[in-house]
């Protein structure tokens, strides 16, 4: 068969739309990173001065309720969720709410690591919610807002009942900055850098409730706990965490690089800002699809979509009656394809999910390169089609 879609003429400014790291910041460059605390100690005042910036900087602008602390820790958003797990899990009951692969590592960890003896599991499939209507009033939670890999979030938290005896763990790495998060019934909230941010990797945000400080101080878990999982000296908490002091020694250049990030998202008017951009960049692609009839989202409930990480399947028989194996092959030399013409770089589902594409559309990617992007992925389509 011949392909009759032609070849686009304009290319997006920026091709990169991977989940992660995703694109950085429109103008940024190495050379803005200059005044960084380079070959400083991180325990200098010039150093501590920034940590504690970014700390600061990061309460204000996601508006974060009185009370609530902040601190930069290792291993990323993983990082900050497994250390809350391994802290402070245990006292209570715990369901596990999970529909996609970073919901399921929390599963693992919940029931094979930790091997809490209470503790209930429900999974949703790819591009739906699990019934978290059998979520325990007096159980422990932890859940993500957005599925990263599944392009499916919360409506709300309005299936979380307020119980101070209960804390409430929620992975937010691609919702932070991009959706409304409801952080008074929130105990523990984390994200990394590297997503609606576009910064670099390695360092986890970890966001705590007065309540998640109370679980800290008054239960002590019947399991070791390694030196960067250690949020408590002596019963309390160890408040210097809190103030950028961290546990281990973080990046001074990345650090440097996500203030500059703060600061262009408060040019832009703050996180609401970012939150509008992505919002319009799923409209475009909402429309996209609209008119397109080989593609269709991943996610059947509109209200349910992702506004970040945008997944989609491919629906045209031709690619849909092959085996996952064919299909995922089919991904691939759209993208190779892609990639050659320097028009889209890291747009193919998560490797765990059913196969099909995934458009980032955090706030550092331009919605004018989105609307670019679209024609490409029907060309692309159409040569390796036109092949089968």
């Amino acid at each position: 068969m011949t392909n009759t879609v032609p070849k686009p003429d304009v290319l997006p400014a920026c091709p990169h739309f991977s989940s992660g790291p995703t694109a950085k910041r429109p103008g940024f460059s190495l050379e803005k990173l200059s005044t960084a605390a380079l070959g400083r100690s991180h325990r200098s005042a010039d150093a501590k001065k920034k940590l504690k910036e970014a700390i600061e900087r990061t309460k204000t602008i996601l508006g974060l309720p009185e009370g609530y602390r902040v601190a930069i820790v290792p291993a990323s958003d993983t990082g900050a969720v497994e250390m809350c797990m391994w802290s402070m899990l245990g006292a209570k009951p715990v369901d596990v709410f999970a529909w996609e692969s970073f919901g399921q590592d929390w599963v693992t960890d919940a029931t094979k690591q930790l091997k809490l003896t209470d503790c209930n599991t429900y999974v949703g499939e790819y591009g739906e919610l699990p019934p978290f209507e059998k979520a325990r009033d007096d159980a422990d939670i932890i859940f993500t807002w957005n599925g990263t890999t599944s392009g499916v979030r919360v409506r709300n938290a309005d299936w979380i009942k307020p119980n101070p005896d209960r804390v409430v763990i929620c992975d937010a790495t691609s919702a932070a900055f991009a959706q409304d998060i409801e952080w008074e019934k929130l105990d523990v909230v984390t994200y990394s850098w590297q997503k609606i941010l576009g910064g670099e990797a390695a360092h986890g945000m970890l966001i705590l409730s007065p309540n998640a400080v109370k679980r800290l101080e008054t239960y002590t878990p019947d399991r070791p706990l390694p030196k960067i999982f250690r949020m408590t000296k002596g019963g309390k908490l160890n408040e210097d965490l809190f103030q950028g002091a961290t546990i281990n020694t973080p990046s001074m250049l990345c650090v440097e690089d996500y203030l500059q990030a703060l600061d262009w998202c408060e040019s832009l008017g703050g996180w609401k800002a970012l939150k509008s951009r992505s919002d319009e960049s799923l409209g475009i692609l909402t429309e996209w699809v609209a008119k397109t009839d080989w593609v269709d989202f991943l996610c059947p409930d509109a209200d349910l979509r992702s506004n970040t990480g945008v997944t989609f399947k491919i629906v045209d028989p031709r690619v849909a009656d092959l085996d996952e194996a064919g299909q995922r092959a089919f991904v691939k030399a759209m993208m190779k394809r892609l990639e050659a013409e320097n028009a889209c770089f890291d747009a193919a589902g998560y490797a765990k999910a059913p196969p099909g594409l995934r458009i980032w559309c955090g706030g550092t990617v331009e919605p004018s390169d989105v609307a670019k992007l679209t024609p490409w992925l029907d060309w692309a389509f159409a040569e390796e089609a036109a092949a089968l």
